[in-house]
């Protein structure tokens, strides 16, 4: 699988990036199953958080079996220095490892978040902290929400190595600020600074939960997914195409096996080809940007 530089950490993470929520649907065994899977198609980085139900517990096993293999980004939504310190040591304690490569800032939404995190007790001085003590080498950002925030902290925090923000060809495709995370990979292009893309295969948002409560909803996503092999693909080839270092896997693990092969079989996406699908989808409807946890 093609590998790309992850900004100036100096690590090649494949094209695809685990996101191992998908575990948290699945018994042990059936994780550990997936972890092997994954890894067999030679992707080389995962993508974890305490908020993904026992995500952490279930990686653990396989984590510590292929530790040199894997790059292992993780993150928190606390946003004070204790609240930031104590969800790392619990992380740490729950994945049964040392070190995690890459620790981020998670699910950033709002202008307040970034002013508690840069502040002398924000979570950003636990996050110095804990590198030099090399508990974790490289500091990351992620959020769903609005691409302003995001280059306000591009812009802000000195020290980011990663942004994890959506990309795919409907919020491509529309006008306006608050869809315009191509700005978002321009810039962190600009300060060599690693990008790493959800909502690849956002089809659209969910119906309200009186209309399709989330027990009967047929895959385990945020948002509801494009699920044919062809329909992955493209998304997929699209969002590779667009210069991001990473696409992240979906969260159902039903969708896993089709992102893999279209992650391993990745060769370029032409610019009429990108454009094309931008016009066909642009006016369908965007779970992002969106606040998921407030």
């Amino acid at each position: 699988m093609e590998t790309r530089p992850l900004g100036d950490t100096g690590h090649e993470s494949t094209v695809m990036t685990f996101g191992a929520i998908a575990l948290n649907w699945l018994e042990q065994e059936g994780a550990n199953q997936l972890v092997e899977h994954v890894l067999d198609y030679g992707v080389n980085h995962f993508d974890v958080a305490p908020e993904y139900g026992d995500a952490e517990l279930k990686l653990g096993p396989k984590l510590r079996q292929h530790r040199e293999e894997i790059f292992l980004g993780c993150k928190t939504q606390e946003r004070t220095y204790e609240g930031a310190w104590r969800k790392l040591e619990r992380s740490l304690n729950r994945l049964g490892v040392d070190k995690i490569d890459l620790y981020q800032v998670h699910g950033l939404e709002y202008d307040e978040e970034l002013d508690s995190i840069t502040g002398d007790d924000g979570a950003l001085a636990a996050f110095r902290e804990a590198k030099e003590q090399g508990l974790i080498d490289h500091i990351g950002l992620t959020s769903h929400g609005d691409p302003g925030l995001i280059l306000d902290a591009l812009d802000r925090v000195d020290d980011l190595n990663s942004v994890m923000f959506p990309l795919n060809p409907v919020v491509a495709g529309k006008d306006g600020d608050e869809y315009d995370y191509e700005a978002v990979l321009a810039r962190a292009e600009e300060k060599d600074v690693g990008t790493l893309g959800i909502k690849a295969f956002a089809g659209g948002s969910w119906p309200p939960t009186d209309e399709l409560p989330e027990a009967d909803r047929p895959f385990a996503n945020w948002y509801r997914p494009v699920t044919a092999p062809d329909e992955i693909r493209e998304r997929f080839d699209f969002a590779a195409a667009r210069g991001l270092t990473s696409v992240i896997s979906a969260g159902d693990p039903k969708l896993v096996t089709m992102i893999l092969e279209a992650a391993a079989e990745y060769d370029g996406m032409e610019e009429a080809a990108q454009r094309s699908l931008i016009e066909r989808v642009r006016h369908d409807d965007s779970p992002v940007p969106e606040q998921l946890h407030h």
